[in-house]
């Protein structure tokens, strides 16, 4: 499984952004997808998560009611939807894949929220 994610940049606070995780190879073994973010000098933390249905999705209390995570099947893509972003939200975020009990990344981008 490969994954490729996209939609990072910089954004005041207050603003939104969409981040994308396009999946390829062995996606029909996926059985969740999620993003994970890290901040400089700090642990790798999840943020959402969604089952490979897309009928159950989970958040980090830290991003809930302001994030949302959704994936298109057909598209083997999944978003996270960063709206009211804080300074705190700062990091490089990861797209994360469970396959077969194995975690998949992707390289990351960076997402920088100005105050």
């Amino acid at each position: 499984v490969q994954l490729v994610e996209s939609g990072g940049g910089l954004v005041q606070a207050g603003g939104s952004l969409r981040l994308s995780c396009a999946a390829s190879g062995s996606t029909f073994s996926i059985t969740a997808l999620g993003w994970y973010r890290q901040a400089p000098g700090k642990q790798r933390e999840l943020v959402a998560v969604i089952t490979s249905g897309g009928g159950s999705t989970n958040y980090a209390a830290s991003v809930k009611g302001r994030f949302t995570i959704s994936r298109d099947t057909a598209k083997n893509t999944m978003y996270l939807q960063m709206n009211s972003l804080k300074p705190e939200d700062t990091a490089v975020y990861y797209c994360n894949a469970v396959a077969l009990l194995e975690n998949y990344w992707g390289q990351g981008t960076q997402v920088t929220v100005s105050s």
